[in-house]
């Protein structure tokens, strides 16, 4: 008998685990977040969201701490969750943190990377540059976080990985926004062309200031924001 649907199979990974309610339900609830449609501070009414979304409160309320541990999630002290609303000085000391360890990777992975996996940080770059005008701003912002995740994977060095993607999950919100400022976006797209190029050379030095640089850029762009915000609360 041929096994050769045998070896297919395992090509093609096996069986794909599915996502649990909890995991579709967190999905629904990030994306609403980060897109507005749920403000910072707003309260979750777990009962009527639950029902919302089709789901028990059981599963809604794993959700829930899914995105606590994001940091997309918090409490009251009667355990009431509301969509969380870190200060400018809390979201500048988790992107300094971050920057610090996205310039770790990118200096590692100058020197752990294969030539496939630069090539692949190149092209997620130039997607991002190609479709600047024309993607969603949800789909421009997934491929950006890919685009670092790729970086910061490329460096193999595990205890980094996991913790970028903690420190990553709880300015999700914060990096949407900033990728959004569309006036911005040219300087964006200009700091991730000097990465790649300090990349594919595989100067170190390089990489980790263009990626320094770059992620000092995003607190200047919330700041900016919480600017904006402020002057036109004081105007109403």
């Amino acid at each position: 008998m041929s096994s050769d649907w045998l070896e297919a199979l395992k090509q093609q990974g096996g069986v794909r685990p599915r996502k649990t309610l909890a995991e579709e339900a967190a999905d629904n609830l990030r994306e609403l977040i980060l897109l507005g449609k749920l403000a910072p501070g707003t309260a979750i009414p777990e009962r009527d969201l639950a029902e919302a979304l089709g789901v028990s409160r059981t599963p809604l309320r794993e959700a829930l701490r899914l995105l606590e541990v994001e940091g997309l999630i918090e409490y009251s002290a009667t355990r009431r969750p509301h969509v969380a609303d870190p200060s400018l000085h809390e979201l500048t000391q988790y992107i300094s943190v971050l920057g610090a360890l996205e310039a770790l990777a990118g200096e590692t992975a100058c020197r752990e990377a294969t030539m496939a996996e630069i090539a692949d940080i190149v092209r997620l770059g130039a997607r991002m540059a190609e479709g600047s005008d024309k993607l969603a701003p949800l789909e421009f912002f997934r491929l950006d976080m890919q685009f670092h995740d790729a970086i910061v994977e490329a460096s193999r060095n595990e205890p980094l990985i996991e913790t970028h993607r903690q420190y990553n999950a709880r300015l999700w919100r914060a990096r949407f926004l900033s990728s959004q400022q569309v006036d911005r976006r040219d300087n964006t797209l200009a700091q991730h062309a000097d990465i790649t190029e300090a990349l594919q050379k595989r100067d170190a030095s390089a990489t980790r200031r263009a990626l320094r640089d770059h992620l000092k850029s995003t607190i200047e762009n919330i700041a900016r924001i919480r600017n904006d915000d402020a002057g036109a609360a004081s105007e109403d």
